[in-house]
Protein backbone atom coordinates (compact mmCIF):
# COMPACT_ATOMS: atom_id res chain seq x y z
CA UNK A 1 0.00 0.00 0.00
CA UNK A 2 1.03 3.18 -1.35
CA UNK A 3 1.19 6.35 1.04
CA UNK A 4 0.96 9.89 0.15
CA UNK A 5 1.49 12.81 2.81
CA UNK A 6 0.16 16.04 2.48
CA UNK A 7 0.56 19.11 4.07
CA UNK A 8 -2.22 21.50 4.22
CA UNK A 9 -0.03 24.52 4.38
CA UNK A 10 -1.46 27.96 5.29
CA UNK A 11 -4.65 28.12 6.94
CA UNK A 12 -5.32 31.85 5.92
CA UNK A 13 -5.27 30.52 2.08
CA UNK A 14 -7.09 28.27 0.09
CA UNK A 15 -5.33 24.91 0.86
CA UNK A 16 -7.44 23.90 3.31
CA UNK A 17 -10.64 24.48 0.67
CA UNK A 18 -8.81 22.88 -2.22
CA UNK A 19 -8.25 19.81 -0.09
CA UNK A 20 -11.71 18.74 0.84
CA UNK A 21 -12.64 19.56 -3.13
CA UNK A 22 -9.83 17.46 -4.34
CA UNK A 23 -11.94 14.11 -3.69
CA UNK A 24 -11.33 12.87 -7.34
CA UNK A 25 -7.59 12.73 -6.76
CA UNK A 26 -8.15 10.17 -3.90
CA UNK A 27 -7.31 6.32 -4.94
CA UNK A 28 -9.20 4.20 -3.29
CA UNK A 29 -6.12 1.75 -2.96
CA UNK A 30 -3.39 4.10 -1.54
CA UNK A 31 -3.21 5.62 2.21
CA UNK A 32 -3.45 9.55 2.59
CA UNK A 33 -2.24 11.38 5.52
CA UNK A 34 -2.80 14.81 5.50
CA UNK A 35 -0.68 17.48 7.78
CA UNK A 36 -2.58 20.16 9.22
CA UNK A 37 -4.96 21.49 12.17
CA UNK A 38 -8.11 19.62 12.45
CA UNK A 39 -10.70 22.62 13.41
CA UNK A 40 -9.28 24.32 10.09
CA UNK A 41 -9.99 21.08 8.34
CA UNK A 42 -13.77 20.29 9.95
CA UNK A 43 -14.48 24.16 9.04
CA UNK A 44 -13.51 23.32 5.33
CA UNK A 45 -15.48 20.41 5.46
CA UNK A 46 -18.53 21.52 6.69
CA UNK A 47 -18.28 24.35 4.85
CA UNK A 48 -17.24 23.29 1.18
CA UNK A 49 -17.80 19.04 1.43
CA UNK A 50 -19.61 17.98 3.74
CA UNK A 51 -18.84 14.39 2.50
CA UNK A 52 -15.36 14.74 2.77
CA UNK A 53 -14.40 12.22 5.21
CA UNK A 54 -11.10 11.02 6.71
CA UNK A 55 -9.97 9.69 10.04
CA UNK A 56 -8.05 11.34 12.91
CA UNK A 57 -4.59 9.37 13.98
CA UNK A 58 -1.81 10.81 16.50
CA UNK A 59 0.98 8.76 14.68
CA UNK A 60 1.26 7.70 10.68
CA UNK A 61 1.67 3.89 12.52
CA UNK A 62 -1.74 3.78 12.97
CA UNK A 63 -2.26 3.77 9.26
CA UNK A 64 -3.01 -0.12 8.32
CA UNK A 65 -5.16 0.18 5.32
CA UNK A 66 -6.02 2.94 2.25
CA UNK A 67 -8.25 5.66 3.15
CA UNK A 68 -7.96 9.35 3.85
CA UNK A 69 -6.47 10.05 7.67
CA UNK A 70 -5.18 13.65 9.59
CA UNK A 71 -2.28 14.03 11.75
CA UNK A 72 -3.55 17.31 13.71
CA UNK A 73 -1.25 18.77 16.62
CA UNK A 74 -3.85 20.76 17.48
CA UNK A 75 -2.40 24.13 17.46
CA UNK A 76 -5.43 26.10 16.71
CA UNK A 77 -7.47 26.94 19.38
CA UNK A 78 -10.70 28.27 16.99
CA UNK A 79 -11.45 29.56 12.88
CA UNK A 80 -12.93 32.95 14.02
CA UNK A 81 -10.46 35.16 12.41
CA UNK A 82 -8.46 33.19 10.42
CA UNK A 83 -5.96 35.85 8.40
CA UNK A 84 -2.52 35.82 6.94
CA UNK A 85 0.04 36.17 10.45
CA UNK A 86 2.53 34.96 12.33
CA UNK A 87 0.39 32.11 13.73
CA UNK A 88 -0.59 31.07 10.81
CA UNK A 89 2.87 30.96 9.06
CA UNK A 90 3.57 29.17 12.27
CA UNK A 91 1.26 26.47 11.94
CA UNK A 92 2.15 25.88 7.87
CA UNK A 93 6.08 25.70 9.05
CA UNK A 94 5.32 23.17 11.58
CA UNK A 95 3.32 20.61 9.43
CA UNK A 96 5.86 20.88 6.80
CA UNK A 97 8.35 19.63 9.72
CA UNK A 98 6.34 17.43 10.86
CA UNK A 99 5.91 15.34 7.50
CA UNK A 100 8.80 15.55 6.87
CA UNK A 101 10.11 13.40 9.69
CA UNK A 102 7.75 10.69 8.89
CA UNK A 103 9.70 11.14 5.54
CA UNK A 104 13.10 10.92 6.87
CA UNK A 105 12.03 7.39 8.88
CA UNK A 106 10.83 6.13 5.35
CA UNK A 107 7.10 5.93 5.91
CA UNK A 108 5.97 7.84 3.08
CA UNK A 109 6.09 6.89 -0.81
CA UNK A 110 5.27 10.82 -2.01
CA UNK A 111 4.50 13.81 -0.46
CA UNK A 112 2.49 17.14 -2.06
CA UNK A 113 2.92 20.24 -0.53
CA UNK A 114 0.09 23.08 -0.53
CA UNK A 115 1.07 26.57 -0.27
CA UNK A 116 2.47 28.22 2.29
CA UNK A 117 3.19 32.15 2.45
CA UNK A 118 7.01 32.53 2.53
CA UNK A 119 7.00 36.16 4.29
CA UNK A 120 4.30 34.80 7.49
CA UNK A 121 6.78 31.47 7.21
CA UNK A 122 9.68 33.42 8.04
CA UNK A 123 7.82 35.82 10.42
CA UNK A 124 6.18 33.16 12.03
CA UNK A 125 7.96 29.97 11.59
CA UNK A 126 11.39 31.28 11.50
CA UNK A 127 11.70 29.63 8.08
CA UNK A 128 15.12 30.29 6.68
CA UNK A 129 14.96 28.38 3.35
CA UNK A 130 14.10 30.58 -0.60
CA UNK A 131 11.11 28.02 -0.83
CA UNK A 132 9.60 25.09 0.08
CA UNK A 133 11.31 23.54 -2.65
CA UNK A 134 14.55 24.26 -1.13
CA UNK A 135 13.28 22.76 2.39
CA UNK A 136 12.33 19.31 1.24
CA UNK A 137 15.28 18.73 -0.68
CA UNK A 138 17.53 19.58 2.36
CA UNK A 139 15.30 17.44 5.08
CA UNK A 140 15.72 14.71 2.16
CA UNK A 141 19.22 15.27 2.02
CA UNK A 142 19.93 15.85 -1.74
CA UNK A 143 21.76 18.63 -3.31
CA UNK A 144 21.71 17.57 -6.97
CA UNK A 145 17.88 18.75 -7.29
CA UNK A 146 15.45 20.73 -10.02
CA UNK A 147 12.04 22.32 -9.85
CA UNK A 148 10.30 20.98 -13.05
CA UNK A 149 6.64 22.53 -14.33
CA UNK A 150 4.15 19.58 -15.11
CA UNK A 151 1.41 19.47 -17.35
CA UNK A 152 -0.28 17.92 -20.71
CA UNK A 153 1.06 20.78 -22.57
CA UNK A 154 4.49 21.76 -21.54
CA UNK A 155 6.75 20.72 -19.29
CA UNK A 156 9.75 23.46 -17.83
CA UNK A 157 12.87 22.56 -15.89
CA UNK A 158 14.73 26.14 -13.77
CA UNK A 159 18.25 26.14 -13.93
CA UNK A 160 18.44 29.20 -11.44
CA UNK A 161 14.91 29.39 -8.86
CA UNK A 162 14.26 32.03 -6.42
CA UNK A 163 17.06 34.83 -6.73
CA UNK A 164 16.96 38.12 -8.21
CA UNK A 165 16.99 38.97 -12.02
CA UNK A 166 20.35 40.66 -11.80
CA UNK A 167 22.09 37.76 -10.18
CA UNK A 168 21.27 35.42 -12.97
CA UNK A 169 23.60 36.04 -15.30
CA UNK A 170 26.77 35.13 -12.55
CA UNK A 171 24.66 32.52 -11.47
CA UNK A 172 24.35 30.20 -14.59
CA UNK A 173 28.05 28.34 -15.66
CA UNK A 174 28.78 25.69 -18.44
CA UNK A 175 29.09 23.01 -15.67
CA UNK A 176 25.92 23.56 -14.14
CA UNK A 177 23.74 23.06 -17.11
CA UNK A 178 25.19 20.53 -18.17
CA UNK A 179 24.58 19.00 -14.65
CA UNK A 180 20.85 19.99 -14.52
CA UNK A 181 20.29 17.95 -18.14
CA UNK A 182 21.71 15.09 -16.41
CA UNK A 183 19.41 15.08 -13.76
CA UNK A 184 16.37 16.01 -16.12
CA UNK A 185 17.57 12.88 -18.18
CA UNK A 186 17.69 10.43 -15.44
CA UNK A 187 14.64 11.71 -13.98
CA UNK A 188 12.49 11.91 -17.37
CA UNK A 189 13.55 8.04 -17.57
CA UNK A 190 12.96 7.24 -14.06
CA UNK A 191 9.15 8.76 -13.84
CA UNK A 192 8.48 8.88 -17.07
CA UNK A 193 10.54 5.56 -18.46
CA UNK A 194 11.65 7.51 -21.92
CA UNK A 195 14.95 9.82 -22.39
CA UNK A 196 13.61 13.46 -23.30
CA UNK A 197 14.13 15.72 -25.75
CA UNK A 198 15.76 18.70 -23.91
CA UNK A 199 14.85 22.38 -25.43
CA UNK A 200 17.16 24.53 -23.77
CA UNK A 201 16.57 28.66 -24.03
CA UNK A 202 19.00 31.27 -24.13
CA UNK A 203 19.32 33.90 -21.59
CA UNK A 204 19.04 36.83 -23.97
CA UNK A 205 16.55 38.35 -26.34
CA UNK A 206 17.63 36.51 -29.83
CA UNK A 207 19.74 34.19 -27.61
CA UNK A 208 22.42 36.38 -27.61
CA UNK A 209 22.57 36.65 -31.71
CA UNK A 210 25.92 35.57 -31.92
CA UNK A 211 27.17 37.52 -28.92
CA UNK A 212 25.86 41.29 -30.12
CA UNK A 213 23.62 40.94 -27.30
CA UNK A 214 25.34 39.39 -24.70
CA UNK A 215 27.82 36.56 -24.72
CA UNK A 216 26.19 34.07 -22.37
CA UNK A 217 24.80 31.80 -24.68
CA UNK A 218 28.31 31.94 -26.87
CA UNK A 219 30.16 31.43 -23.77
CA UNK A 220 28.18 29.25 -21.36
CA UNK A 221 25.10 27.98 -22.92
CA UNK A 222 25.93 26.24 -26.38
CA UNK A 223 29.20 24.91 -25.06
CA UNK A 224 27.23 23.10 -22.22
CA UNK A 225 25.02 22.20 -24.44
CA UNK A 226 27.57 20.52 -26.93
CA UNK A 227 29.57 18.85 -23.63
CA UNK A 228 26.03 17.18 -23.18
CA UNK A 229 25.43 15.91 -26.53
CA UNK A 230 28.89 14.21 -26.16
CA UNK A 231 27.41 12.55 -22.97
CA UNK A 232 24.35 11.53 -25.29
CA UNK A 233 21.87 13.77 -23.80
CA UNK A 234 19.30 14.66 -26.67
CA UNK A 235 19.05 18.08 -25.95
CA UNK A 236 19.17 21.47 -28.21
CA UNK A 237 19.90 24.90 -27.80
CA UNK A 238 20.15 27.80 -26.88
CA UNK A 239 16.79 28.34 -28.40
CA UNK A 240 15.60 31.98 -28.86
CA UNK A 241 13.40 32.35 -25.76
CA UNK A 242 10.41 34.70 -27.07
CA UNK A 243 9.62 31.96 -29.63
CA UNK A 244 10.66 28.76 -27.81
CA UNK A 245 7.10 27.94 -26.62
CA UNK A 246 4.81 28.65 -29.79
CA UNK A 247 3.26 25.10 -30.57
CA UNK A 248 5.32 23.65 -33.42
CA UNK A 249 8.41 24.14 -30.71
CA UNK A 250 6.65 22.22 -27.99
CA UNK A 251 5.73 19.55 -30.24
CA UNK A 252 9.77 19.07 -30.65
CA UNK A 253 10.48 19.04 -27.35
CA UNK A 254 9.56 16.93 -24.39
CA UNK A 255 11.12 19.50 -22.01
CA UNK A 256 12.48 23.24 -21.89
CA UNK A 257 15.21 24.64 -19.48
CA UNK A 258 14.79 28.07 -18.82
CA UNK A 259 17.55 29.94 -17.28
CA UNK A 260 15.44 31.81 -14.90
CA UNK A 261 11.92 32.05 -12.86
CA UNK A 262 10.17 33.85 -15.20
CA UNK A 263 11.53 33.30 -18.48
CA UNK A 264 9.96 29.48 -17.65
CA UNK A 265 7.09 30.55 -15.74
CA UNK A 266 5.29 33.50 -17.51
CA UNK A 267 4.68 30.76 -20.87
CA UNK A 268 4.11 27.75 -18.36
CA UNK A 269 1.16 29.53 -16.60
CA UNK A 270 -0.52 31.40 -19.41
CA UNK A 271 -0.78 27.82 -21.28
CA UNK A 272 -1.29 25.48 -17.73
CA UNK A 273 -2.17 27.94 -14.69
CA UNK A 274 -5.56 25.49 -13.72
CA UNK A 275 -3.58 22.14 -13.80
CA UNK A 276 0.32 22.58 -13.80
CA UNK A 277 1.94 21.17 -11.08
CA UNK A 278 5.42 21.60 -9.80
CA UNK A 279 7.72 18.65 -9.16
CA UNK A 280 10.84 18.28 -7.37
CA UNK A 281 13.12 16.34 -9.45
CA UNK A 282 15.97 14.42 -8.11
CA UNK A 283 14.17 13.70 -4.91
CA UNK A 284 14.35 9.78 -3.21
CA UNK A 285 10.58 10.35 -1.74
CA UNK A 286 9.01 12.21 -4.85
CA UNK A 287 7.27 15.59 -4.24
CA UNK A 288 4.53 17.47 -6.12
CA UNK A 289 2.63 20.86 -5.19
CA UNK A 290 -0.26 22.94 -7.15
CA UNK A 291 1.10 25.70 -9.12
CA UNK A 292 -0.18 28.21 -7.43
CA UNK A 293 0.58 30.63 -3.99
CA UNK A 294 -1.97 30.89 -1.18
CA UNK A 295 -4.45 33.11 -2.56
CA UNK A 296 -5.53 35.03 0.46
CA UNK A 297 -7.52 37.57 -1.58
CA UNK A 298 -10.31 34.68 -2.48
CA UNK A 299 -9.32 32.66 0.73
CA UNK A 300 -12.72 30.92 2.74
CA UNK A 301 -14.92 32.30 -0.23
CA UNK A 302 -16.10 29.13 -1.72
CA UNK A 303 -14.31 30.39 -4.88
CA UNK A 304 -11.36 28.62 -4.90
CA UNK A 305 -10.52 25.88 -8.35
CA UNK A 306 -9.11 22.69 -6.69
CA UNK A 307 -7.70 21.60 -10.34
CA UNK A 308 -3.77 22.64 -9.31
CA UNK A 309 -4.14 20.63 -6.15
CA UNK A 310 -6.42 17.35 -8.14
CA UNK A 311 -3.64 17.38 -10.38
CA UNK A 312 -0.28 17.12 -8.13
CA UNK A 313 -2.12 14.61 -5.81
CA UNK A 314 -3.06 12.31 -9.19
CA UNK A 315 0.68 13.09 -10.47
CA UNK A 316 2.17 11.83 -6.74
CA UNK A 317 -0.04 8.70 -6.89
CA UNK A 318 2.02 8.22 -10.37
CA UNK A 319 5.18 8.99 -8.93
CA UNK A 320 4.86 6.81 -5.68
CA UNK A 321 5.47 3.76 -7.31
CA UNK A 322 8.78 4.63 -8.57
CA UNK A 323 9.71 6.25 -4.84
CA UNK A 324 13.38 5.50 -3.54
CA UNK A 325 13.03 5.94 -0.10
CA UNK A 326 15.35 2.94 0.52
CA UNK A 327 17.79 5.83 -0.67
CA UNK A 328 16.77 8.12 1.81
CA UNK A 329 17.12 5.51 4.88
CA UNK A 330 20.25 4.56 3.34
CA UNK A 331 22.03 7.72 2.76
Amino acid sequence: MRKIAISLGDPAGISYECAVKATEAFQPDKAYILYGEEVVLRYAKERFNPDFQYTPIRDISQVKSPGVYLISLNRVRGVAGIKPSEAAGFVAVTYLGRMSADVLRGEIDAIVTLPISKYWAKKGGKFSFPGQTEFVAFFQRVKDFAMMFYSQSLKVVLQTIHIPLREVPKSISAEGIVQKLRLIEREFERYFRRKPKIGVLGLNPHAGEGGEIGTEEVEVIKPAVERAKEEGINCEGPLVPDVAFVPQFRERFDVFLAMYHDQGLIPFKMLAFDRGVNVTLGLPVPRTSPDHGTAFDIAWKGVCNPASTVEAIKLANRLAEYSQKERLLKD
